[in-house]
């Protein structure tokens, strides 16, 4: 019985051991597996995060192996893709993250109808057919002016200026003398007043001479124009010889704006097109004309040609010598058809025209080099002459960034048409391998 007692406390001890132990590996599950799987993920995450290559969306050619800040710019490093995977190794494949950074953006293109804006600059100036020149049909002196500075108004009739002319008095006298005898001896009375006549004297004037009896000292300069006086040639007590010009009258009714065209512009006027333009003295008020004239020489020191419109100018706000500025839209009818495209869209080297394509069906930003040719440039933009269609999606801002990336991959790009490794910068190389 004692030796039965004793296996039964024997057994009962190691039960209660086993439970123990039981318990405790139980526990001890529980409170260390979390971290072992914890530590296991991690270090999982530390090797994905040094075989992942590191770039900055700024400056593509900077190559880390951790995150971090870029050593250039100081922008967070984001994760390089790798196109291995890609069946076309001339792709060029962005992360989300990193075409966002660096603006990134594309649009579809479609045929539009090209208009170019030619500007030009130019002056109001005086209309060459409405200058007229006042001058004095007699010799003799200048007695008084009734004008006495430039810029004044004059109308048509108006009296001048007084000239003292012995000429003037000769042919007058002769002409009264003869009007005694123009019963018996009526062709000298009429070669007496037409003598007059040729010095300008009105039938009224002579008229007046021949019921006065009396002969006039001094003749009126009647203005034959209506204008302003642009230049006073004379003063009193001037003598003067019969043809020299005594006033400069330009009629201001109706003005010429001249701009100056560049030679590259020239093709794209011609003379019926509409020019609206504005005034540097009259801001906000804006005219509009017709191209009348394009002159056929081109000045050899300036290298334009004069591009003439006409436009009436009844208030006389317009005045000579004001700046003016032009603006043509001209239609460019035999590029109706084409693609245009917004000028940031184009990598041009002087020899080669390319833009990057969005590739169709893709999640990710993919883009594949293409070469195009251009036509005119229409301001912000180009005309496209061949390399693209309607509907394909280009990059319109950040090609450099993308071109940049291309360089990098050793894929084709702006200075390198052909797929191949690139030189970099000296004193730049930031690969992993270093």
């Amino acid at each position: 019985m004692k030796n039965i007692r004793k296996c039964k406390i024997f057994s009962n001890k190691y039960l209660k051991y086993s439970l123990l132990l039981i318990v405790g590996v139980f526990i001890g599950w529980l409170f260390f597996h979390p971290y072992r799987k914890a530590e296991m993920n991690s270090d999982l995450h530390v090797e994905k995060m040094k075989s992942t290559i590191w770039t900055c969306s700024m400056d593509p050619q900077v190559r880390m192996q951790e995150p971090g800040k870029c050593p250039i710019c100081g922008m967070d490093l984001i994760p390089l893709v790798q196109n291995s995977s890609s069946t076309d190794p001339d792709l060029i494949q962005l992360t989300p993250e990193a075409a966002q950074l660096a603006n990134v953006l594309t649009t579809v293109i479609s045929k539009q109808k090209p208009v170019k804006e030619v500007r030009l600059f130019g002056k109001v100036q005086t209309d060459e057919r409405l200058l007229q020149s006042q001058i004095s049909q007699v010799s003799g002196r200048i007695e008084h002016l009734t004008v006495n500075f430039t810029g004044e108004s004059v109308i048509k009739g108006q009296v001048l200026a007084q000239i003292y002319s012995p000429e003037l008095i000769n042919a007058q006298q002769e002409m009264l003398e003869a009007a005694k005898t123009k019963q018996t001896q009526p062709a000298y009375y009429e070669a007496a007043k037409e003598k007059l006549s040729q010095l300008k004297l009105t039938d009224n004037q002579i008229t007046a001479i021949e019921e006065s009896g009396s002969v006039q000292n001094t003749i009126d300069v009647i203005s034959n124009f209506k204008g302003i006086i642009t230049a006073r040639r004379v003063n009193a007590g001037d003598y003067v010889s019969q043809g020299t010009v005594l006033f400069d009258v330009a009629d201001l009714s109706k003005v010429w704006v001249l701009f100056d065209a560049y030679e590259s512009d020239l093709g794209f006027l011609s003379t019926g097109e509409k020019i609206s333009f504005t005034l540097q003295a009259l801001p906000g008020e804006k005219y509009s004309a017709i191209i009348v004239f394009i002159d056929p020489v081109i000045d050899p020191v300036t290298r334009v040609a004069k591009v003439r419109v006409e436009t009436g100018n009844q208030s006389g706000k317009l005045k000579p010598e004001m700046f003016a500025t032009g603006i043509v839209l001209s239609t460019l009818d035999e590029f109706k058809n084409n693609i245009v495209i917004p000028k940031s869209a184009v990598l041009w080297t002087g020899k080669r025209s390319i833009v990057y394509v969005k590739q169709p069906g893709t999640d990710e930003p993919v883009f594949k080099i293409r070469e195009i040719g251009l036509g005119p440039m229409l301001g912000d933009s180009y005309v496209v002459t061949d390399g693209l269609s309607e509907g394909e999606e280009i990059v319109t801002s950040g090609t450099f960034s993308v071109d940049a990336a291309a360089q990098l991959e050793g894929k084709p790009s702006m200075m390198n048409p052909s797929s191949g490794k690139t030189s970099t910068m000296p004193g730049m190389d930031m690969s992993v391998g270093k």
